[in-house]
């Protein structure tokens, strides 16, 4: 059975769009990068999901990347055995070929658009373009204070935990995991991507999803502000140097170095970060989507544990406060996204009528048979 996997390459985060865009299909694994142009309501998104679509019914394992502005839109897809990926290559994520001919080549659906037709609604263009760069811009300040609170109460909680006892335990989880196999010559590769996503319709994530099917599987749970950072970067450390890929998912709100989640595909383990905002119970990993009962084995990491909740008792009601206050923030900062999204279904209104979308299945299909 082919397999299916749903992430997002990038994200909605404090400092704008992050991407992580280069980790999609490196040019030296890739036999194929295809990066697809054109205007919003153009069809890049369904143009991807039917190629993904048939692909996957005749066998071939793919990732679905979504897109963290609509979730239920794709900025790009990987045919994982024919090492083979289509990629929305346009605003904010401009992708451009490294090796063209070579490894790249650029589809442009504008080709099929009548652009006589789009040119009559230029100011409209011009001004909705303007309104989403707005509310993008408003949401991304409300992130940014979002993430000041998610520090504070990360300085707050870091004088209360005992270092030594994560030291310990990732010591021994090391052990555990990695000292059959010895440091190698050539180090294992690096993925980054999102699990979770700030989207118009909440905070979203994919973990069930990206862990199923793995054999042994870490919750690492606790307080908003407590990180399971530095477990899992000794981790990925000792992996990689032990000749391993590993697969690193990234936090919202501090896109460029908090780890959240971490899967090593050939050990089959996974390491996922849980708490109010991506949460995952151990008995919704028994259960696999096709209903078939899983029965991975569990580590249950609680980091409550290991805070010296004596030295909080005068933070209380800061904690509390800070929490309610991000809450709000990330509502409104949803919010802005969200007005971001219905003002792009406007933009999107101005292309639609002008594209040939006949002559766009027709290229679909002539790719298709090239790729067969």
């Amino acid at each position: 059975m082919a397999i299916e996997r749903h992430l997002y390459p990038g994200n909605n985060t404090p400092y704008g769009f992050f991407s992580y865009y280069q980790y999609i299909l490196g040019q030296r694994e890739a036999s194929k990068i295809v990066c697809i142009k054109g205007g919003p309501g153009v069809g890049k998104s369904t143009f991807m999901k039917k190629i993904a679509e048939e692909f996957l019914e005749k066998g071939e394992d793919i990732d679905f990347m979504h897109c963290s502005s609509d979730p239920d839109s794709l900025d790009g897809i990987v045919l994982k055995n024919k090492k083979i990926a289509f990629i929305d290559a346009t605003s904010p994520h401009v992708v451009d070929p490294i090796s063209p001919g070579a490894v790249d080549s650029i589809v442009h659906l504008g080709e099929f658009w009548n652009e006589a037709g789009i040119r009559a609604n230029k100011i409209g263009v011009i001004e909705s373009n303007e309104k989403i760069k707005r509310w993008f811009s408003l949401g991304y300040n409300y992130l940014a204070a979002a993430k000041n609170i998610y520090d504070n109460l990360s300085i707050v909680y870091d004088t209360a935990i005992e270092n030594a006892e994560i030291y310990k335990l990732t010591a021994k989880i090391v052990g555990d995991e990695l000292s059959h196999k010895e440091i190698c010559l050539k180090p294992g590769d690096v993925k980054k991507y999102f699990a979770s996503a700030i989207t118009p319709k909440g905070c979203q994530n994919h973990i069930r999803n990206l862990i199923e099917g793995y054999k042994k599987i870490y919750l690492l749970n606790g307080p908003i502000g407590v990180s399971s950072e530095a477990l899992l970067n000794v981790f990925s450390e000792g992996a990689v140097y032990r000749g391993y890929n590993i697969e690193q998912y990234y936090c919202s709100m501090k896109p460029d170095r908090k780890l959240e989640h971490l899967l090593v595909p050939e050990l089959s383990v996974a390491f996922v970060s849980t708490n109010s905002y991506h949460d995952v119970e151990p008995w919704q990993l028994v259960n696999g989507k096709d209903g078939e009962e899983r029965y991975p084995e569990l580590a249950l990491i609680d980091w409550s544990d290991i805070i010296e909740w004596n030295k909080l008792e005068g933070f209380k009601d800061f904690i509390e406060h800070s929490l309610s206050a991000m809450d709000q923030l990330l509502e409104d900062a949803i919010g802005c996204i969200k007005n971001a999204k219905k003002e792009h279904d406007v933009l999107e209104t101005y292309y639609i009528p002008n594209m040939d979308f006949k002559k766009i299945e027709d290229l679909r299909k002539e790719i298709i048979a090239k790729i067969q």
